[in-house]
């Protein structure tokens, strides 16, 4: 079946960048929603790309961001991968793939059977699919706030596109959430952390051993 493939989203440090390249993971999440604990400003962001090893993909995540906004965080950085953790639908995703010829994956959050529908929608305007818990009512962002959906909803389907398995994973319950749904790439950035925004390179490495 081959390994998973490991993505650590939320990293603010050089530390964080060489804990998350030791440990083997796939993909480095750099977080640009003002408002989550996760935020990196610009000029910081630039610093943590660079110092990326060749072979660790550098993901931008934003949230229903303009193409302003996306035109300084390209133009700052080499990237691999943008994140759409917003509501933008299959159209902004067409547009973003086409402004700037990055591949764009899209991240749905899902919390019943009547949420599956844009999957197979989001799957035909993006590269990527990132199938997230829907947040939790009252929560500030869309996306990182450490809880699961249930994973049988999505157990062992197959979409259009290579897809990632995120919300409330911890090495405690990512091997069995990957055996139950059949995923392949798995998002972790609370489940790495010690406290909100800080990430613990012990946690880092333990995740990506449970992941496989």
């Amino acid at each position: 079946m081959g390994e998973i493939r490991v993505k650590i989203c939320g990293v603010k440090t050089a530390a964080d960048v060489e804990a998350v390249a030791r440990a083997g993971a796939a993909y480095m999440g750099l977080n640009f929603v003002g408002r989550s604990s996760r935020y990196v400003p610009i000029a910081v962001a630039r610093e943590l790309a660079l110092a990326a090893p060749p072979g660790l993909a550098k993901v931008a995540l934003t949230v229903d961001a303009g193409d302003e906004e996306l035109d300084r965080i390209v133009e700052a950085m080499p990237l691999d991968m943008l994140q759409l953790h917003g509501t933008e639908g299959p159209e902004r995703v067409a547009e973003v793939r086409a402004r700037y010829g990055l591949p764009v994956m899209k991240a749905v959050g899902i919390a019943d059977e009547g949420d599956l529908g844009q999957l197979l929608e989001m799957s035909l305007a993006a590269d990527q699919i990132l199938i997230d818990a829907k947040p939790p009512r009252g929560a500030a962002l869309p996306g990182g706030n450490g809880v699961p959906f249930d994973w049988r909803l999505v157990a062992q389907r197959r979409w259009l596109k290579p897809w990632m398995l995120s919300g409330g994973l911890t090495a405690a319950n990512v091997a069995e959430a990957v055996r139950l749904t059949g995923a392949r790439q798995v998002d972790t950035a609370s489940g790495v952390e010690s406290a909100p925004g800080v990430k613990d390179a012990g946690q880092i490495a333990a995740f990506v051993r449970a992941a496989g």
